[in-house]
């Protein structure tokens, strides 16, 4: 309960920050030296959030669905791409970061370029692997291999720090044993790993969001949250409330999957205590 409401106080927060600027601050912005450093405040730019609000009952189009309904169905296109994404991100990392603490050479050889992957603009290798895919798989898949590329770079160097945590007289203690090295890993490494484990699967699940969403606008995938922010961007200076429903089913799309992957947490603990 503290949790949740904490989170609500961030909303409100966040929300009554939203409204404050839109009162005080300029129509036209505020720049300094030629450079604007804070946004319009104008209804065009920023709409009041009970205009976006009320904006999300009202029809898509003249006799059409509600725009919430609409949201509503993308979000689910865009869920099952995430989810396809993440479980192979999640799974390439998971033999990614095995395979590095397995052997000291591959650590030291692949991990400098894990880290150099995710410096790649993804706007950019967006419509190269569309390129490169495009042929011999869906445009969904397209984007799913987007979402897997951005998800497997948490879990990759989280579970490496996670399988690398256990003290060196755990480690010894196992070989005294004659335990080899699956057993050791199975038996010690991975349940020490499994606090560095779901942070790490949070993260991916955030990113591979952002991955099927980039990927989506920038191969014009249709059907997901991703095709109605490009759609609904091009009403910016005739709706702009509108635009800022897609946005807020983006923002909503995140922090479901991201509250999935908490309640896995939690029923992953609770398993593992009985």
């Amino acid at each position: 309960m503290r949790r949740v409401l904490g989170s609500l106080s961030l909303v409100a927060a966040a929300a009554g920050v939203w409204e404050l600027y839109k009162w005080l601050g300029s129509d036209d912005g505020t720049t300094v030296a030629g450079v604007r450093i804070l946004p319009r405040a104008s209804d065009l730019s920023m709409p009041h959030l009970w205009t976006v609000l009320a904006r999300l009952g009202d029809p898509e189009l003249t006799g059409g669905d509600p725009i919430w309904r609409v949201l509503l169905g993308a979000c689910l296109t865009t869920l099952g791409i995430v989810a396809a994404g993440f479980a192979a991100g999640a799974l390439f990392g998971l033999a990614l970061a095995v395979l590095m603490e397995r052997f000291r050479f591959a650590e030291r050889g692949l991990l400098p370029y894990v880290v150099l992957s995710q410096t790649v603009p993804l706007v950019a290798l967006a419509p190269l692997i569309a390129g490169w895919g495009g042929t011999i798989m869906p445009q969904w898949a397209t984007v799913s291999v987007i979402a897997a590329y951005l998800a497997f770079f948490p879990v990759a160097v989280g579970l490496l720090r996670g399988l690398q945590s256990p003290p060196p007289e755990a480690v010894e203690l196992m070989r005294s044993y004659s335990a080899g090295w699956w057993h050791t890993l199975v038996k010690l490494r991975l349940p020490a790993a499994t606090p560095f484990l779901f942070p790490s699967l949070r993260l991916a699940g955030a990113a591979a969001v952002v991955g099927a969403v980039v990927g989506e606008i920038s191969t014009g995938t249709k059907g997901g949250i991703g095709r109605l922010v490009i759609e609904y961007s091009r009403e910016a200076t005739t709706d702009p409330a509108k635009v800022y429903t897609a946005m807020l089913g983006a923002v909503l799309l995140g922090l479901a999957v991201t509250g999935l992957l908490v309640l896995a947490q939690r029923l992953f603990v609770r398993g593992a205590a009985t």
